[in-house]
């Protein structure tokens, strides 16, 4: 049976966000399927400080709550009894997020049925048919497959990619309240007027050659990047073949890597005088700025990291090597958009979701550089 809000019309409704930019991307659909079904209610979301600005203008939204980082549970939870909310969907699958609403005193409180947090929910959603766990394999499990080159292909956790991916579980949990559990591609907004704000910040409003992004770092761990020689292979090989601006993208972790990458580019450009220039962003833009920026792009080569959600969100083409993870579980946009180019390799122990491979690295190191420079000319520079 499905449960409903509150008898108050419109009801007022809480969201709690993920807490990572590439979920919150993917939850954008559901948000909107809650929307469409509640098209007159009031829905806040309770985010991370850190992906405020991710939301601002989506129709999906009538309101944001923050938090920092380390901030107390019942700091949070004094916010959300301020808003006197009618029911509260909760997204992540933590404990702590659970907690949270049933502290605030919400009525209704939904969420995935997990250990150590149905307590705190007043109606908990079994797992959804379809759904695809992530197994990270074990040394053993990853060289016995290697042993056998067994193709991975075969692994029939990620043969279907409709259903596996992971907007499917956000949109699982909006279908409990008689949501439409159809998917629509995750979307993100910005306004002309932002864009055209970061490019003169950043000196873009004269550019008239095509616009590339360069996105070669990942959080989550090494086992997710691309040698960064061979993004620099790749880049410098784009550059001399379209005459085209490259932005590189990153956080403040990413300075060192996208500094080496820009500093390669640039000589190349000082070289030849008709090449296209380089520009390092690493770490000095705002999220709202990276949005922009990343619209502004023709196409976004990157690692499977949020901006890759990002950029997709917003419309923007984007060339992603996969290694040890899936992109039938976690790929940009919606499965099987033909907007995109995702790479493979026939690594047979792929995707391991390891942080650092412990064998050879062969997922990665199995896709060329020229694999990845057609890949993004086909987009016709």
């Amino acid at each position: 049976m499905n449960a409903s809000p509150a008898t108050r019309h419109p009801p007022r409704i809480l969201v709690r966000s993920t807490n990572w930019l590439g979920d919150t991307v993917m939850s954008t659909p559901a948000l909107l399927r809650l929307r469409e079904k509640f098209p007159d209610a009031h829905i806040a979301l309770l985010a991370p400080e850190k992906l405020r600005e991710l939301w601002t203008n989506h129709p999906a939204v009538n309101e944001i709550i923050s938090f920092r980082v380390g901030e107390g549970l019942f700091s949070v939870a004094k916010k959300l009894r301020a808003g006197k909310f009618d029911l509260a969907l909760v997204l992540p699958n933590s404990p702590r997020s659970a907690m949270e609403v049933w502290w605030a005193g919400i009525p209704q409180r939904l969420g995935c049925a997990r250990p150590w947090r149905n307590f705190f929910l007043t109606k908990t959603i079994p797992t959804r048919p379809g759904h695809a766990q992530m197994h990270k394999r074990s040394v053993g499990e990853i060289k016995q497959l290697v042993a056998a080159d067994v193709n991975r292909r075969t692994d029939r956790a990620f043969t279907s990619a409709a259903a596996a991916h992971q907007i499917h579980e956000y949109l699982h949990l909006v279908a409990a309240l008689g949501a439409n559990p159809e998917p629509l591609p995750p979307q993100l907004f910005v306004t002309a007027e932002e864009v055209e704000t970061a490019k003169k910040k950043f000196g873009l409003e004269k550019i008239t050659g095509p616009i590339l992004g360069l996105n070669p770092g990942a959080e989550y761990g090494p086992a997710k990047r691309w040698p960064v020689g061979r993004f620099i292979a790749a880049a410098k090989e784009i550059q001399q073949r379209t005459n085209c601006v490259w932005l590189l993208f990153g956080g403040k972790a990413d300075v060192a890597v996208t500094q080496r990458a820009a500093d390669i580019l640039s000589a190349e450009q000082n070289f030849r005088q008709d090449a296209g220039s380089t520009l390092n962003l690493a770490g000095k833009t705002s999220l709202r700025e990276l949005m922009s920026l990343l619209k502004t792009c023709r196409v976004l080569l990157t690692n499977d990291t949020g901006p890759m959600h990002v950029a997709a969100a917003l419309g923007t083409p984007v060339v992603v090597p996969f290694g040890s993870t899936s992109p039938e579980l976690t790929g940009p946009g919606l499965p099987g958009d033909p907007r995109h180019r995702l790479l493979k390799s026939d690594a047979p122990c792929s995707p391991c979701f390891l942080r650092e491979c412990p064998i050879d690295f062969r997922c990665m190191n199995g896709i060329s550089v020229e694999r990845v420079v057609n890949a993004v000319l086909e987009f016709k520079l």
